[in-house]
């Protein structure tokens, strides 16, 4: 290896290439003294010739310096005044001037590329300050403070994980922070699932069960009758309102639907057992399973459908819509509707959907039911052919009170009753019907204009023409005030908010609803004149679908279990049925749909049943037996506006009184009618005494 002080001479022509050689490492060179001290000199004249121009530019000067630092033949040429020589170092200096730019550019590209290497990077391009100290340091000294450099960056490059770590901790932390809400907020799905939650009654595990039975017709006063030990004893247990409030109109489709959805008929879009759907052009009769028992018309997501598709087993034994296919998710188990079912029978079929394998033998694919939903339909037929205060009645209430006295003793036997929830509840109640409270509709309007009726007893009417409709509304304004003990008049819009059943296109625009225990009839299925006259006894003798907050309209509800750890005979507030779903969907475990209900489990006791049984209930009676209501066909003089009705209250028309024509026949048949309802009451009034 040639010295260094060969190194330095070189011609002016090679100087530029040396000249970076002197920023170079001494590392990099031999450290013999004799080289060290030429270099001295060198590093000297570089710094005092890069240190102002004008000094090259001044001969005396220049002659100084090269005296001072000795001889150094090819380096004196560089500093000759010789003008040629000036010119080379002034494009030398203008070189290393963009060099430096270039470095300065390259440096900060590095930067902000390159977190944490800063220090390094300007040792390793030699543009730190200490620069001169550097080169006139041992190759030891250097390598000593590289190290304290490198020291430095590392100590940097730690502090920065530090500062990372504690960043993606915190973020770590934040996680598990949302996590364990999420974890909270799911505790009652979770519960259902979970291992832990499981039940066992000695030799079964139970996940939460609900057994959800309605009796349909059941009215809430049939309780205090003195026929329903088994659910009186189930009240003294569990709890319960005084009674629960159907949804209007108090018919059964509509409120069993709300029962499993928790939504205002309006809403679930079944608005009657009967309607017309004016988009679908369609009519829905429930009579009709071929037409109702599609799913266009049911509207909504039944509890089945949401226990199902939340990995929670149902069966549904006959419950209305259950057939319908509804948002294509079956229940696991369907049993279809049939009328002539033996109480028993159903009683055995809830039993052995209990009986089936559980999670206990096959941990995947249970297939026992957590939720089990049964129709009863005796109460509601017997009611309607015998009337709800008849004999025969007596005879079903005690018939179904006996059905769950069999399967409150099956779920003993299998040691569950305070594992499986039992939910018992009724859709409406019932009004004994007269021959003495009909309104003849063709008495009110001229039916040629209309193109359907919807609903019973309660009548949607609905013209064939738009501008019918204001011709119906005239002709129900010219008659109203005759009829005011018996009916309400109501367009959709006027319909009281309290109903919720005006939100629909599948509700009528004009409505004639009866008085609780009237009913409205069209000829030829029935003249009400002409039944007066002969005597005819009016079918069905018991009906439905008055105003839901009517006391003969009351329904029931009734709970208990593990999901309702309330003070035995608790008495809640009374409700409205649109709760149901939400009670139902809490004590499986499950997240319900939306919809209009607001309880939600636990429910919160206002007392207790202060007769220690039952529910304290005013037994109401049925409408007074009147005049009947059937009137000769309207004409321009017929009897005006019903007064309270919001079409009386934009009529102007103020119509002539026409006296009622009465025959000497009829007076004294109505007097043998209120006679014979009279003996009808007392006898039944003894024998709930002597009961």
């Amino acid at each position: 290896m040639s010295s260094r002080r060969d190194r330095f001479l070189l011609s002016p022509r090679d100087y530029d290439d040396d000249a970076e050689s002197l920023r170079s490492p001494l590392s990099e060179q031999e450290s013999d003294s004799e080289d060290d001290e030429f270099l001295a000199r060198s590093r000297t004249t570089l710094e005092l010739a890069e240190h102002d121009r004008t000094v090259l530019d001044d001969e005396e000067e220049t002659e100084k310096l090269l005296t001072r630092t000795g001889p150094t033949h090819g380096l004196r040429r560089i500093f000759s005044p010789n003008r040629s020589n000036v010119r080379i170092g002034k494009k030398e200096e203008a070189r290393r001037q963009r060099k430096k730019e270039r470095e300065a550019r390259r440096a900060r590209q590095e930067r902000r590329h390159r977190y944490g290497e800063e220090e390094m990077y300007e040792m390793e391009e030699g543009h730190r300050d200490d620069e001169s100290s550097l080169l006139s340091s041992s190759s030891s000294d250097l390598d000593e403070r590289v190290k304290e450099q490198y020291a430095v960056v590392q100590d940097r490059q730690t502090v920065s994980w530090r500062k990372l770590t504690l960043v993606f901790s915190a973020i770590f932390v934040l996680f598990l922070i949302l996590l364990l809400g999420a974890y909270k907020a799911s505790a009652s799905f979770r519960a259902s699932h979970s291992p832990t939650s499981l039940l066992s009654n000695g030799t079964a595990l139970f996940a939460p069960t609900t057994i959800l039975i309605s009796l349909d017709g059941f009215r809430a006063d049939f309780l205090s009758r003195g026929l329903t030990p088994t659910l009186n004893a189930f009240i003294a247990d569990g709890v319960s309102p005084q009674y629960m409030l159907p949804s209007f109109p108090s018919v059964t489709f509509p409120n069993h639907f709300t029962l499993v959805t928790g939504l205002y008929p309006e809403s679930h879009g079944v608005v009657g057992n009967t309607f017309w759907d004016p988009e679908l052009q369609e009519q829905f009769y429930y009579t009709h399973p071929s037409v109702s028992m599609q799913p266009k018309w049911w509207n909504a997501e039944p509890l089945w459908m949401t226990a199902e598709n939340q990995d929670v087993r149902t069966a549904i034994h006959m419950w209305p819509g259950s057939e319908a296919h509804i948002g294509g998710v079956e229940p696991s188990f369907i049993d279809p509707y049939n009328g002539t079912e033996a109480l028993p029978r159903k009683t055995q079929r809830i039993l052995d959907l209990l009986d089936l394998p559980g999670l206990e033998e096959s941990q995947s694919d249970p297939a026992r039911p957590q939720f089990i939903a049964a129709y009863v339909p005796n109460v509601d037929a017997d009611g309607h052919k015998f009337g709800p205060n008849s004999t025969e009645i007596r005879g079903t209430i005690s018939q179904a009170d006996d059905m769950l006295a069999s399967l409150f003793s099956g779920l003993q036997e299998r040691n569950l009753t305070d594992i499986v929830n039992i939910v018992i509840v009724s859709d409406h109640g019932m009004a004994t019907t007269s021959t003495e409270r009909l309104v003849q509709l063709d008495d009110l309007i001229d039916l040629s204009l209309t193109s359907h009726i919807d609903g019973w007893p309660l009548r949607g009417i609905r013209p064939k023409r738009p501008e019918d409709l204001k011709t119906l509304q005239d002709q129900l304004e010219l008659v109203a005030s005759k009829y005011s003990h018996a009916i309400e008049i109501y367009t959709r819009e006027s319909m009281p908010d309290r109903y919720h059943f005006k939100n629909n296109d599948r509700i009528a625009p004009l409505w004639v609803i009866p008085k609780t225990g009237w009913a409205i009839v069209e000829r030829p299925e029935y003249d009400a004149q002409a039944a007066l006259q002969t005597g005819d006894v009016y079918h069905p003798r018991g009906i439905h679908g008055y105003d839901h907050e009517h006391p003969l309209m009351r329904a029931i509800f009734i709970a208990r279990g593990p999901a309702f750890p309330h003070p035995p005979n608790s008495r809640v507030d009374v409700f409205q049925n649109i709760n149901v779903y939400n009670i139902l969907c809490d004590s499986l475990g499950i997240t319900p749909h939306a919809n209009n209900g607001t309880l939600r489990l636990p429910l919160e006791p206002s007392g207790l049943h202060s007769d220690g049984e039952a529910p304290v209930l005013d037994n109401p009676s049925d409408p007074p037996l009147t005049q009947t209501a059937a009137a000769p066909p309207p004409t321009s003089s017929t009897a005006a506006v019903a007064s309270g009705s919001p079409l009386a209250a934009s009529s102007s028309a103020k119509p002539e009184e026409e006296p009622e024509l009465e025959t000497w026949w009829g007076g004294i048949w109505d007097k043998v009618e209120e006679l014979k309802d009279w003996a009808s009451d007392l006898l039944e009034g003894v024998k709930d005494g002597i009961a």
